[in-house]
């Protein structure tokens, strides 16, 4: 059975029911993939103290942005995969494939030497007080050797995804979250192996789920096989490929380059805010995240009609998406506000009231402000399968730049401190949201088309 006849086709059927039906495998998945991150955090937190929690919650954000530079070239990849799907077109989506695995692979190999070759600056970079340097670097250095498993998870899982196949990706990292949790358990309080046994926990559950994910797609999917002379490579489709590869992966890694820019802000406030900041952050990940897997869900909807020239279907997909994405949002804000100290004191003992007040301030502020990064992330998606994914730059500069600048401005008030670097968050998010809108409202006739 070839890859088309088997993938789920979004260009049919009731488009709410398509899309959450879609969406829900991934949103599980990610919620998995939080939770096993949550894990590592809880256990360091509450096992080895706040030191260890600030060295692997500053590292988290780190690996957080070069994680992301992989998933932006997984993501716009996948995204001409779904186009292809919605245009049956078998042997371009094979071309597509073989090519995208190509360049990567070749790319993620880059960027695991180069991290190894420049962990120390990278470190002074960040700021990291000189308390928990050695532990940090401990801790990076091993997380560092598990690069190479997340290229071929996020691979084979937006392989998967853009034919339609939402349910296999979420199955995998399931069993990288229970094994992580498992190991985690062993590791740092059986074997008190400290901080580096908290990374060979999570880089040993990522081997097995990117191996795992890339055995079941070569059994499953033959027409997907990695085989030569298959298909022959093509400049223009490496053209192609790079344009929406490169463009999503420097969106992604924009964003995730602005949240490191605050991270060594928030180093530069001493240890209880990183302490504070890590937990929270975790928290706020966990707490947007549907939303986010809901985006890139209506992505491949998008992108599978767009493929289809079902312009009609999109205009209606555009408007279910919102509506669903502002109900989860307006619910999930009033529980984050409500239950932002219970969720603090799953990190941090009740004595250490400092980074108790912190985080809450922190997620009292971000949290009632979910709509607009919900909408955000329907943006990117939209631009990404309509074959925009510069718009999606264009957004994620003005999102990030804005709390950039505004982060370092507001927190050298002496009056508002820190609590400026937790409002500059949403304040990006608006702006982005607001020139995401007027741009689809001017140009949605050549969007479309």
């Amino acid at each position: 059975m070839n890859t088309l006849s088997r993938q789920k086709d979004l260009t049919n059927g009731s488009i709410t029911r398509t899309m959450l039906l879609f969406a829900l495998p991934m949103i599980l998945g990610n919620l998995l993939q939080q939770l096993y991150n949550i894990a590592d955090t809880l256990i360091v937190g509450r096992f080895l103290g706040a030191e260890a929690l600030a060295a692997v919650g500053s590292a988290y954000t780190l690996m957080t942005f070069l994680t992301s530079i992989l998933l932006g070239l997984c993501m716009g990849s996948g995204a001409v995969f779904s186009i292809r799907c919605g245009e049956k077109n078998e042997k371009a989506l094979q071309e597509s494939i073989l090519h995208s695995f190509l360049l990567i692979a070749m790319l993620a190999v880059i960027l695991n030497t180069a991290v190894f070759l420049l962990i120390d600056p990278i470190l002074h970079f960040l700021k990291v007080p000189q308390e928990i340097y050695g532990m940090m670097r401990e801790y990076l250095w091993i997380i560092f050797m598990g690069i190479f498993a997340t290229f071929l998870y996020n691979f084979f899982a937006s392989l998967l995804r853009s034919v339609g196949n939402s349910v296999t990706p979420l199955f995998f990292l399931g069993i990288c979250a229970v094994l992580n949790i498992v190991l985690d358990l062993l590791f740092v309080i059986r074997f008190h192996w400290g901080v580096a046994g908290a990374a060979s926990a999570t880089v040993i559950s990522q081997f097995v789920s990117g191996i795992g994910l890339l055995i079941y797609t070569w059994i499953f999917f033959p027409d997907c096989r990695l085989l030569p002379g298959r298909v022959r490579l093509k400049k223009q489709v490496f053209e192609e490929l790079a344009q929406f590869s490169f463009l999503t992966c420097l969106q992604q890694s924009v964003m995730n380059l602005g949240i490191l820019m605050v991270q060594g802000l928030v180093n530069s406030f001493g240890t209880a805010v990183m302490a504070a900041f890590a937990a929270a952050v975790k928290i706020d990940s966990f707490a947007y995240m549907p939303v986010q897997d809901f985006g890139n869900a209506f992505s491949t909807f998008t992108a599978q009609n767009h493929g289809a020239g079902k312009r009609e279907r999109i205009q209606e997909g555009i408007k279910s998406a919102v509506a669903c994405a502002f109900v989860f949002c307006l619910c999930i804000s009033l529980g984050v506000f409500i239950f932002a100290e219970p969720l603090m004191l799953l990190f941090v003992k009740p004595e250490e009231t400092k980074i108790l007040e912190i985080g809450v301030r922190y997620l009292r502020i971000e949290g009632s402000f979910y709509c607009g990064i919900g909408c955000l992330f329907l943006l990117y998606g939209f631009y990404r399968a309509v074959e925009r994914p510069g718009m999606s730059l264009v957004l994620t500069v003005i999102s990030l730049g804005t709390r950039v600048a505004l982060a370092y401005i507001l927190s050298s008030i002496p009056s508002i401190g820190v609590a400026g670097i937790w409002w500059s968050v949403p304040i990006g998010w608006f702006l982005a949201d607001l020139t995401g809108f007027l741009y689809y409202w001017y140009k949605k006739g050549s969007l479309l088309r």
